[in-house]
């Protein structure tokens, strides 16, 4: 395949890569903080304890990370069929991105809570704050910069579960590298898209690093 060939090729896999990264990432960082956020609210000694809730969004979580996300990709093609219409594409691709990337994302939010200096919430709570403002002005606000590398690390993941969902017509990077680096034995195809997705992931976590950086000293 000539150059000529490619390059259109590559840059609508690389437009469909970014489409169900960023996609997949803003579904990600909404689900997984609110599950991340419910799971600290209900153990045992948090603001609203609820032992049977926190049982079972624990082991949902635990359950969604321990799936291989070629598995899951599978197992939910009927969810995916039923949210997007159909089972291949970008569209259809960013449903178990996002599936998979929640419980994930959720785990480090709820790493990222704990973090929080108890002093701070005891202090919030003497001065008469309401749970939804301790959530949003203190447990949200102290936890940013480990939030905010939380996201970074999902979002490699993201990265790297886009080029897993090309195996089965996802799109993107991963698509073009299967269908014609490994199908066709086009070895300059698969170096190329291995390069740009290493260098999407070094993109991604060098924005984070700043911007965890930037949280910090704030």
């Amino acid at each position: 395949m000539t150059w000529d060939e490619l390059r259109p090729l590559l840059g609508q896999a690389t437009l469909e890569t970014l489409q169900m990264t960023a996609w997949s990432a803003v579904l990600t960082a909404i689900g997984g903080t609110l599950v991340g956020v419910l799971l600290v609210l209900t153990e045992r000694g948090g603001l609203l304890p609820l032992a049977p809730l926190n049982k079972v969004l624990g082991a949902v979580v635990n359950i969604g990370r321990a799936l291989p996300f070629i598995i899951l990709m599978v197992a939910i093609i009927p969810f995916t069929r039923a949210i997007t219409g159909t089972t291949i594409g970008t569209t259809a691709a960013i449903v178990p991105l996002t599936v998979a990337a929640i419980p994930f994302y959720a785990r480090l939010v709820e790493t990222a809570l704990h973090e929080v200096e108890p002093g701070v919430i005891d202090a919030a709570r003497a001065m008469g704050a309401s749970r939804a403002q301790i959530v949003r002005k203190v447990l949200l606000r102290e936890a940013r910069p480990g939030l905010a590398a939380g996201m970074t690390i999902t979002v490699v993941a993201i990265v790297g579960y886009s080029a897993m969902a090309g195996a089965i017509g996802g799109g993107g990077l991963g698509d073009l590298a299967v269908r014609y680096g490994y199908q066709r034995f086009e070895g300059g195809v698969m170096l190329v898209t291995v390069v740009l997705l290493v260098a999407a992931v070094q993109v991604v976590q060098t924005f984070g690093d700043l911007l965890v950086r930037r949280l910090s000293h704030k």
